[in-house]
């Protein structure tokens, strides 16, 4: 996407680059964001990192375990009634 108005940035002894604020604030890049540079035939792409490390479901499921009695489907559905209804009271 190129944009009409072309903006020039310098390259520090440091390596480091300053991105255009009005950049940063349409980004919702806020100072500590982490990016990933990425070298494309075109040039350099920045994007914000993951937030998070990339996971499985067998990383996940499983992770909150209940070590009680097994609890019927019945059960589970009163409990989630009784929620419910209290809720709407309040």
């Amino acid at each position: 996407m190129a944009n009409a108005q072309e903006v020039i940035t310098t390259v520090s002894t440091k390596g480091q680059v300053i991105l255009p604020s009005d950049v940063r604030r349409r980004r919702r890049w806020d100072a500590g964001t982490k990016l990933v540079v990425e070298e494309t035939a075109e040039g350099v792409l920045l994007r914000a990192a993951a937030r998070f490390p990339p996971t499985t479901s067998d990383e996940v499921f499983g992770m909150l375990k209940y070590d009680g009695p097994p609890i019927s489907i019945e059960d589970m559905n009163a409990a989630v009634d009784d929620y419910f209804a209290t809720r709407a009271r309040d």
